[in-house]
C-alpha cells in the first residue's frame, strides 16, 4: 500500500521514555533474564488484514541506531550512566524476536528474547498499528479539518478554565502508544507548549528533545510483572521491584505504580520505608477519587504529610476529568496529570483502538497484572492468578 512506503518511525527515541529509563535498571540488574509478551486488544476487533503492512514497518525498525546527537541528549540526564547509553548506542530492534500473524482476522503478536531488549519494542509496535489502523480506516478525514478540531479543543479548555484558578495543575502528554499518527501528536503538543501555561512536558523522548520540554516518565506495570518470577519469594516481589529501582535510581524517577497486584495488596507493602522513599505513586486503574483518598488516607496513616507527595493520575483522562479531580484533590496533596488517547488521537470520528501488550512470562513462568478494574487484568494463566491470590490474600473483584 502506497500510504505506507517509509517508515513511520525514524527515530529510536520516538517511544515513551520510562522505556528507557526500565532498559537501563533491566541492564544493570537483570542482564540475562527472559520474557514473553503479547498483544491484546480488549475491544477485539479484526486487526489481522494489517499483519502484513506492520510486519514492513517492523522490520524497517532494525534500522534504527542512537545518533550521536541523540546520545549526547540521553546523556544530560543525570540518571543515565555511560556504560548503559554505549551499550545502547550499539543496539538494533531485532526483527526475528517479533512473530506477527493474521489468525481468524486477528492480529496475533509475540515477542520473545532477552528483557533488555523486549523492553523497547511495546511502544513502538502498538504506536505503529494505531497508525497504520487511523491511516487506512480514516483516509478521507482532511488533515485540515483535524487540525482545526485539536486548536478547538485546547482554546476550548483555555476559555473554560481561564476563570479558575490552576496555578498547580501540570498536565502532560502520555499519548505516544495511541496517537492518531506522529505528525498529529507533535502537532497537539506544539500547541499545547505554546498556548497551555499548565503543560509541563511529554513522556515521548524524541518530541520532547526536538520542542526542549521536560521528559516525564517512571516506570510500567511490567517492572512488577517480572519481579514475580525473579523475586524466589513471590510474597516479597513488590518490595524486590520497589527496593531495587531506588538502588538504580535514588532520588530521582521515584514514582510507583500501585495495581499490578491491586492499590490494596500493594499498599500492604508500602510501609513507611518506601512511601517516605517514593515522592509519590500514580494511577492507572479504578475509580480516581477512591484511589486517590486511599493513598491520602495511607500516607496520614504513616504520619506523612501528604502535601509533600504527589499523585500522577493517567487513566482515560480528558480536560474535564483533569480539571474535576484538580479541584478535588487539590487542597490536599501535588498532582500531576498524564492524559493519552485524549490528546493523540480524540478526533470526530475516529474510534481509537484499545490495544495493550504486557508481559505474560519471565523466565518461562507466568507473570500477571491484576488491576483495579477487573477488565484490565491480564495473565494466560489461570493458576498462577490463584496462586497470586493465595499468596497475598486477596480476591479479584468481579
Amino acid at each position: 500500500m502506497t500510504l505506507f512506503k517509509f517508515p513511520i518511525i525514524t527515530t529510536l527515541l520516538d517511544t515513551d521514555v520510562y522505556k528507557f529509563y526500565m532498559q537501563q535498571a533491566v541492564f544493570f540488574n537483570y542482564k540475562n533474564v527472559h520474557v514473553v509478551a503479547e498483544l491484546k486488544c480488549r475491544n477485539n476487533e479484526n486487526l489481522g488484514i494489517y499483519a502484513n503492512i506492520l510486519r514492513t514497518q517492523v522490520d524497517m525498525l532494525s534500522e534504527l541506531k542512537l545518533t550521536q546527537k541523540e546520545y549526547k541528549y540521553m546523556s544530560s540526564f543525570s540518571f543515565f550512566k555511560k556504560e548503559y547509553l554505549d551499550w545502547l548506542k550499539n543496539f538494533r530492534f531485532n526483527t526475528q524476536q517479533v512473530q506477527i500473524n493474521n489468525i481468524n482476522d486477528k492480529l496475533y503478536i509475540k515477542i520473545v528474547g532477552l528483557w533488555k531488549e523486549v523492553i523497547l519494542w511495546e511502544v513502538p509496535l502498538l504506536s505503529l498499528i494505531s497508525e497504520i489502523v487511523n491511516t487506512t480506516r480514516y483516509q478521507n478525514i482532511k488533515k485540515k479539518i483535524i487540525k482545526q478540531y485539536i486548536k478547538n479543543k485546547i482554546f476550548l479548555f483555555l476559555n473554560t478554565s481561564k476563570n479558575l484558578d490552576l496555578s498547580n495543575l501540570k498536565i502532560v502528554d502520555f499519548g505516544t502508544r495511541r496517537r492518531f499518527s506522529y505528525e498529529f501528536h507533535i502537532f497537539t503538543i506544539k500547541l499545547l507548549k505554546k498556548y497551555v501555561p499548565w503543560f509541563s512536558g511529554s513522556s515521548n523522548l524524541h518530541i520532547s528533545r526536538l520542542l526542549n520540554l521536560p521528559c516525564v516518565g517512571t516506570q510500567s506495570h511490567e517492572w512488577f510483572q517480572a519481579h514475580q518470577q525473579i523475586s524466589t519469594n513471590l510474597k516479597d516481589s513488590q518490595k524486590m521491584a520497589l527496593n531495587v529501582w531506588l538502588k538504580q535510581y535514588g532520588k530521582f524517577l521515584n514514582i510507583a505504580l500501585t495495581d499490578c497486584i491491586t492499590t490494596d495488596v500493594f499498599l500492604k507493602d508500602f510501609s513507611y520505608y518506601y512511601a517516605n522513599a517514593y515522592k509519590g505513586v500514580r494511577h492507572d486503574s479504578g475509580d480516581p477519587i477512591q484511589w486517590g483518598n486511599k493513598i491520602i488516607h495511607h500516607y496520614k496513616l504513616l504520619n506523612i504529610n501528604p502535601k509533600k507527595k504527589i499523585l500522577v493520575f493517567s487513566d482515560s483522562l480528558n480536560f474535564k476529568r483533569v480539571l474535576f479531580l484538580y479541584n478535588y484533590f487539590n487542597h490536599a496533596i501535588n498532582l500531576v496529570f498524564g492524559i493519552g488517547t485524549y490528546l493523540t488521537c480524540d478526533i470526530p470520528d475516529v474510534r481509537p483502538l484499545n490495544i495493550v501488550i504486557k508481559l505474560i512470562e519471565c523466565n518461562s513462568k507466568p507473570v500477571a497484572k491484576i488491576s483495579d478494574n477487573p477488565k484490565k487484568t491480564f495473565c494466560l494463566n489461570k493458576d498462577f492468578i490463584r496462586t497470586l491470590c493465595k499468596e497475598f490474600n486477596f480476591s479479584i473483584k468481579k
